[in-house]
């Protein structure tokens, strides 16, 4: 018998067969029935029916959609603007198999739900993927605090402070804790950019008297002991405050040791790393070409390296995220973006002074296949570890779960066929980011998604974009229970 379907309605119903389901727990060889943007079922043979599409799945790994919980799409920058907007950057996140991000709402006003309406006038028409938002907040008042509950209601269950950025994105010690105790008082997640504002002026400053204007200084004016002060600082203030407490782009051993630290005390502090601290060093920066791996913080070193993996094995780290905030490395030169000749300023605004180099990487599209190369392919993490740190983390810590970062029955249908097997020579042609770069160019990757579908729709296939812009939906996310 056949389902009745209304006239002027499609009633989509999907099968995926005979692949192994990954989550952080188990891996089981069941099927999953999607019908219309939700999963259904989840369950070993269920029987084809003539109203089904069919995927087989054979000897590929079926994993939940990747979750990047910190991006910035189409962010103003020193003159310019990132290189991604919300089309561009989406459409790249699901060629490397991610289908939800969290993008961060500036604090251009201090009437923080226009804020929150102005990004999403811009970014809603354009998204091809699901999204959520992040607040910053950069400037305090008892106006902002009596606003910042009002977040909630609009589904912004996320703020984000800064201990850098004097002038600018900074707030006093005193200011985040009252930050923090107007979150944990409102179910909400304070997000902390952890370094030494302080520091960083006086390196800076003392640097460019020097003469010293190259892109290493760039590291040597940010030091990794101003990241593990602040790190320890940002505790202790969640301690006082009791409240959650999420540091981002975490990059330095130090940082490490001083989360490890915290989470023994019993404190509510979680950390997020991204791959290129894991995978690059301030060693890059010399190169000719160093101003391409110019970021906030910057890259440090292999033994940071060793101990932020080590992090993560341990799960003293619960989050890999990418920090995407893309500039071309040519700006002068336009790019071909399908079929339109795009030019945006990028890293030359800084050509002969450091300090102002566009901050930022590519990367929202790299994450999962590089990662999974590093990660898998070299077995030193298992493919349930993957999928916790990339996905199911993501969806816990930021009231997603279980819509997102599951393969469950009610869940939305966000999921990554992935080939274990393919191998590739990795660079721009497929990570389709809009910048004239990327970091990974000539790298040599084993396994790919071969299929991402999107609440039920199949984005890409084999390399073919079918998606569409406007396509992806806002995440009214829920507030803060889960301390992973």
């Amino acid at each position: 018998m056949f389902d009745y379907v209304p006239q002027g309605i499609v009633h989509m119903r999907t099968l995926i067969r005979n692949g192994l389901i990954i989550s952080p727990d188990t891996t089981k060889a069941d099927d999953i029935l999607i019908e219309d943007e939700k999963i259904t079922r989840v369950e070993p043979e269920i029987s084809v029916e003539p109203t089904m599409d069919v995927i087989d799945a054979s000897g590929q790994f079926i994993l939940p959609g990747g979750i990047d919980v910190h991006v910035h799409l189409d962010l103003p920058m020193f003159g310019t603007v990132s290189s991604d907007d919300h089309y561009t950057g989406t459409k790249a996140a699901a060629f490397g198999g991610t289908t939800t991000v969290i993008d961060f709402v500036s604090q251009d006003s201090d009437v923080l739900l226009t804020c929150v309406a102005d990004l999403r006038r811009k970014a809603d028409e354009k998204v091809a993927v699901d999204y959520g938002l992040h607040m910053n907040i950069t400037h305090l008042t008892p106006e902002v605090e009596a606003q910042i509950p009002h977040l909630v209601e609009a589904g912004v269950t996320s703020l984000k402070v800064f201990t850098a950025y004097n002038n600018r994105l900074r707030l006093a010690d005193s200011d985040i804790l009252r930050v923090l105790r107007i979150a944990r008082d409102n179910g909400l997640l304070t997000m902390l950019h952890a370094e030494n504002g302080d520091v960083i002026d006086l390196l800076v400053e003392e640097a460019l008297q020097n003469g010293h204007t190259s892109p290493i200084w760039h590291a040597r004016t940010r030091p990794a002991w101003g990241a593990v002060e602040a790190v320890l600082r940002g505790a202790a203030l969640s301690a006082m405050a009791n409240a959650p407490l999420y540091i981002v782009h975490m990059n330095v051993a130090g940082e490490v040791d001083m989360l490890e630290y915290a989470r023994s005390k019993g404190l509510q502090v979680m950390g997020e790393t991204c791959p290129q601290y894991l995978l690059f060093t301030e060693a890059d920066l010399e190169r000719p070409d160093g101003v391409k791996w110019i970021c906030s913080p910057p890259l440090r070193t292999q033994r940071d390296q060793e101990r932020l993996w080590d992090g993560l094995k341990k799960g003293i780290l619960q989050v890999i995220a990418t920090d995407h905030c893309p500039f071309y490395f040519d700006g002068t030169k336009p790019l071909n973006y399908e079929g339109v000749k795009v030019t945006i300023p990028g890293k030359e605004l800084g050509d002969g002074d450091f300090t102002r180099i566009p901050n930022g990487l590519p990367g929202v599209g790299d994450r999962l296949p590089v990662l999974w190369s590093e990660m898998i392919s070299t077995g030193k993490f298992t493919i349930n570890e993957f999928v916790a740190l990339t996905s199911t983390n993501p969806a816990k810590i930021f009231g997603l779960y279980p819509q997102k970062g599951t393969l469950s029955p009610g869940s939305d249908a966000d999921i990554v066929i992935w080939d274990a097997n393919k191998k590739i020579t990795y660079g721009r042609a497929y990570s389709q980011q809009r910048t004239d770069y990327n970091l990974y160019e000539g790298w040599p990757l084993v396994g790919f998604p071969v299929r991402v579908i999107s609440r039920g729709r199949t984005v890409v296939q084999d390399e073919k974009w079918l998606g569409a812009a406007g396509a992806g939906r806002f995440l009214h996310r829920k507030t803060f229970t889960n301390l992973v």
